[in-house]
């Protein structure tokens, strides 16, 4: 994840370039998914168990540098880390294992960070993965996008949209966030979405969903709605960043400035089992 010093967020929202798009009255509840949206990519992780994911698909980060977070993970390339189940899934793990990446950088944990950078990337559109989370202090799994000029104007200005962020000591909450210019870190802005009766999110799988559309992203666990952000939210001279294309990013972080360290009650290994991500365009009327 692409963080702040304090607290790190992921993820932001896409569309195919020359898409049109109408706008919809942020206050006002949409239809439904099927009914608005057209898929346009996807990864339903079909193949031979152990196989890694798909390079045309995928780019894999590695790397033991913190991260901005000071995460303890370094993030690898092994299969052992990322790889396809056999059954339909990818598996994203944690180990606990000590190891030097090419970086020379020696950690206690390795885990996996996949983006689509230079492989797919959209403005606007409903962004979703159906996913199990894995669970336990110190963990920091994420469902997430970064803006596509984050190498030309650098991050916050690229823009940050964190479709699910967990951290482990709140087991029945996720979270969704924007971040850019002035409204990065501690000063993101989002909200929380806690699961009814207080279930905790790594029980089962859930669809993590962000819909964004000119001037309003709205946020989505198991198609409820529960947070609503537009342009209208920031502070004055603050810039909504999130009208240009952005890549996805699914990652299990160990560690870090947010979640704190893992301790005695965290068992290892720890996995994000995902059913698929899908990326849909408007529906033409």
């Amino acid at each position: 994840m692409f963080r702040s010093p304090i607290v790190a967020a992921a993820a932001l929202i896409l569309a195919s370039a020359g898409c049109t798009a109408h706008v919809l009255d942020p206050v006002a509840a949409p239809p439904t998914a099927s009914s608005r949206w057209t898929l346009a990519w996807s990864d339903e992780f079909d193949g031979p168990a152990g196989t890694r994911v798909d390079p045309e698909r995928w780019v894999t980060a590695m790397g033991g540098n913190g991260w901005g977070n000071n995460e303890l993970e370094t993030y690898t390339d092994h299969a052992e880390n990322a790889s396809l189940s056999g059954d339909g899934q990818l598996v994203i793990r944690a180990l606990r294992e000590h190891y030097q990446g090419a970086d020379g950088i020696a950690r206690e944990y390795t885990s996996a960070r996949l983006k689509t950078q230079g492989r797919f990337e959209q403005m606007y559109g409903r962004f979703e993965a159906r996913l199990q989370i894995p669970r336990g202090q110190g963990l920091w799994p994420a469902f997430w996008m970064l803006g596509a000029n984050i190498d030309a104007v650098g991050w916050p200005r690229s823009g940050e949209l964190d479709i699910m962020e967990n951290i482990g000591k709140e087991p029945a909450t996720v979270h969704g966030t924007i971040h850019g210019p002035g409204y990065s870190g501690a000063e993101s802005i989002g909200g929380a979405y806690t699961l009814p009766g207080g279930a905790a999110v790594a029980d089962a799988f859930h669809v993590f969903a962000v819909e964004g559309e000119p001037a309003v992203i709205r946020f989505y666990v198991d198609d409820t709605l529960y947070e609503t952000r537009t342009p209208a939210d920031l502070k004055p001279g603050q810039a909504w960043v999130f009208d240009h294309p952005f890549f996805l990013l699914l990652n299990v972080a160990v560690g870090g400035n947010w979640p704190g360290n893992p301790d005695a009650s965290t068992v290892f290994p720890q996995t994000m089992r995902v059913d698929y991500v899908r990326v849909y365009t408007a529906a033409r009327p």
